[in-house]
């Protein structure tokens, strides 16, 4: 065999393998929305069983108004009204965050950032959530979230994001293991494109504690009946929207 040869096989095991590996992320990517749309199914067969702490989130019907639709998203992402995060991002160093919408933010002097954290100013001024607010990030004007943990430290939803190497096989047995224990599911995929969201919303307030411990459960509950899998690629969340 010459080397001419040799490199031409070569390079065409190596373009077989590549070939293989797209497949591979295709059939992957293809089960996750399957079972995305497995639990939709699931969420909508069940929903007149569903118990009284758990809502099913529905979809919005093509006859809504812009404000009934703001409303849904509103009913289904709830949290604190007197305040809301919004997306920073640093254009020098590509840095990113979320901090509390404030009329004072980065009026000179008054607000000291970043000497003073926004949680010790004496100048607070935040913004509370308006139909505008939704609608602006709704339509991209701005990246917006919500402080899911009200004042008496209850709360409406529950998530848990799915973001390393193995996310696409950890939700696909996580919402599995929801649905066989009758708990609707939402699953978003991330903007990134590199993980999900799995959210629970809750037709009542209830207790951060009690929603973290039932997230942790479903988690340790799907890790047993796949031992292979080490869910090293969730975290439960509670913030972003």
């Amino acid at each position: 065999m010459t080397l001419n040869s040799r490199e031409s096989l070569t390079n065409a095991v190596a373009a077989q393998q590549a070939k293989l590996s797209a497949l591979d992320r295709e059939r992957d990517e293809a089960r996750l929305e399957l079972e995305r749309m497995q639990c939709e199914l699931n969420a909508l067969d069940s929903a007149a069983t569903t118990p009284v702490a758990l809502a099913s989130p529905g979809d919005a019907a093509p006859s809504l108004t812009s404000s009934e639709k703001v409303a849904l998203f509103r009913s289904l992402f709830r949290g604190r009204d007197d305040v809301y995060p919004k997306l920073w991002e640093n254009n020098r160093t590509g840095k990113k965050g979320y901090a509390p919408a404030c009329t004072n933010e980065w009026v000179r002097g008054v607000c000291e950032k970043p000497r003073v954290k926004c949680g010790e100013c004496p100048n607070q001024a935040f913004v509370s959530v308006s139909e505008q607010t939704v609608i602006d990030h709704l339509q991209g004007r701005h990246v917006v979230g919500v402080y899911p943990l009200l004042q008496d430290e209850t709360c409406w939803f529950l998530a848990v994001d799915f973001d390393k190497r193995s996310w696409m096989e950890d939700v696909a047995v996580f919402t599995e293991t929801c649905r066989d224990v009758g708990v609707p599911v939402a699953v978003e995929r991330s903007r990134s494109g590199n993980g999900a969201h799995v959210w629970f919303f809750f037709a009542e307030p209830v207790a951060a504690g009690v929603a973290r411990k039932m997230g942790c459960y479903l988690i340790t509950e799907a890790m047993t009946r796949r031992h292979q899998l080490s869910m090293d690629s969730r975290s439960l969340f509670r913030q972003r929207c």
